[in-house]
């Protein structure tokens, strides 16, 4: 099956050893993005709710770099810092999927990278 790599200066570079999103079978996978500002690198100021909107608009640069949009999203899987944070996460991420969203999961990690306070990934269908 091939692959397409997708890469966009408009959200951060990887920070590892990983692509931004990696197309295969008609799916895009988006690696997790964390609130990284892109053209600074650093991490967004702010609460989750800064960070959730971050890391959301980091993730559509990203599908927007395949021609796509929070519409072509089926799944997200969204990591937390801390389970607390999830009301004001929801909140947030709620704004950009509309009356249909994708399915989800959210967990409680023990740790992310950089100390952020979220993370989420996506899996999109072309």
């Amino acid at each position: 099956m091939p692959k397409k790599h997708y890469t966009t200066p408009n959200a951060p570079t990887p920070i590892g050893p990983y692509s931004q999103a990696v197309a295969a079978g008609g799916l895009l996978f988006v690696s997790g993005q964390i609130p990284l500002d892109p053209e600074s690198g650093k991490v967004v100021d702010g609460d989750i709710v800064a960070q959730t909107h971050q890391v959301v608009k980091n993730l559509l640069a990203i599908l927007k770099e395949a021609k796509m949009g929070p519409e072509n999203v089926v799944k997200t899987t969204v990591f937390l810092r801390d389970m607390n944070d999830f009301p004001k996460m929801n909140e947030a991420y709620g704004t950009y999927f509309g009356k249909e969203p994708p399915a989800r999961s959210t967990i409680q990690a023990a740790a992310l990278p950089r100390g952020v306070s979220v993370e989420i990934d996506i899996i999109a269908a072309f």
